[in-house]
């Protein structure tokens, strides 16, 4: 009997070809090979090669006059999940001048611009931002919070359509948060390469942070989950890094102890103007000490200027009526180390 007639001949052939978990799948010799390039980022203000967009498009024209509520002083519909902070309709030319003059920007300064889709009944797709997280290797698609009451409108499905775009692109999806986890992208933020915060709340709930959790541990970062206050959407009202040793920060949204967690990592907060609207902290590192601004963000840029940090300021004032401003409005999704 020849030995590939025996039982035994499996486990011997087999025995020569053998699975090697190293190189690990983040380690860029294989991204290279197996993906195509290095993905993702594993800090918030390494050179940013590639972003994700979405230009607003017709979907804005839903929000509509008739639907000003005084009380708030804004436009707000309760079954579609959206709301813009003016009395009158939103001026989409207006905004789609803002957002193209943003792309421009980040072109001029080496980012490669990708635009997703987005479904014709939301207008908050331009947020980016929310719908994934991208880390080593790859990105982590979000679970939004928002949804219609006739489960067609409202932010939930903005995943799909940046996962679909993803896969376009070839970058890995490590995890989508499902189950009844949230996670919305604009609550994270990576405060070094080893350790990142993410702030909870009503639209974070503790599935979707340990979700989150179980991507990172395997790529040895650490999480600190920063409770926010009332009704606070993310943590990018409170904190943005923009330098690899500073943060530009709103001490009313944190709690003091995350004050320390920074100063024991060797991160200087730079406090936003009082003077200036609280979104004016809604910039993006384009690199180490190198921002884009809202021009909306007056004080807080002059600040910056005398202390030596690049600034390029942008119109931005129509986009921002929606809720959201520059930061919100990008999805990085390759950083240099």
């Amino acid at each position: 009997m020849s030995m590939k007639d025996t039982p035994q001949y499996y486990h011997r052939v087999l025995e020569r070809i053998r699975p090697r978990s190293r190189p690990a799948f983040e380690e860029d010799g294989m991204q290279e090979r197996v993906w195509g390039r290095r993905w993702g980022v594993r800090n918030d203000v390494g050179r940013l090669r590639m972003v994700l967009l979405h230009r607003p498009g017709e979907e804005i024209r839903i929000m509509t006059e008739d639907r000003y509520d005084p009380e708030i002083e804004a436009l707000i519909d309760d079954d579609a999940q959206w709301y813009f902070r003016s009395d009158r309709a939103p001026d989409l030319v207006r905004m789609q001048k803002e957002h193209d003059h943003m792309a421009r920007v980040l072109e001029e300064n080496g980012v490669e611009v990708q635009y997703a889709g987005g479904s014709p009944n939301n207008p908050n797709a331009m947020f980016t931002r929310d719908a994934g997280i991208a880390v080593q290797g790859g990105a982590v698609v979000c679970r939004l919070g928002p949804v219609g009451r006739d489960f067609g409108t409202g932010r939930r499905g903005e995943e799909y359509y940046v996962t679909q775009k993803l896969a376009e692109l070839g970058m890995p999806v490590l995890r989508p948060i499902h189950g009844t986890g949230l996670l919305e992208g604009g609550s994270f933020c990576f405060l070094t390469e080893d350790c990142a915060a993410v702030g909870t709340g009503y639209r974070q709930n503790p599935e979707g942070v340990d979700q989150l959790r179980s991507v990172l541990q395997h790529q040895d970062v650490r999480l600190v989950e920063v409770p926010l206050t009332g009704h606070s959407l993310h943590i990018d009202g409170a904190i943005v890094m923009i330098d690899r040793d500073a943060a530009l920060v709103n001490v009313t949204r944190l709690p003091y102890w995350f004050l320390d967690t920074m100063d024991e990592l060797g991160i200087r907060p730079v406090h936003l103007d009082p003077r200036d609207p609280a979104t004016a902290i809604n910039c993006l590192a384009l690199a180490p000490g190198r921002l884009l601004m809202n021009d909306a963000a007056k004080w807080t840029t002059d600040a910056l200027d005398r202390m030596g940090y690049d600034c390029i300021q942008i119109p931005y004032g129509e986009c921002h009526r929606h809720g959201g401003s520059i930061h919100c409005c990008t999805m990085p999704l390759i950083r240099d180390p």
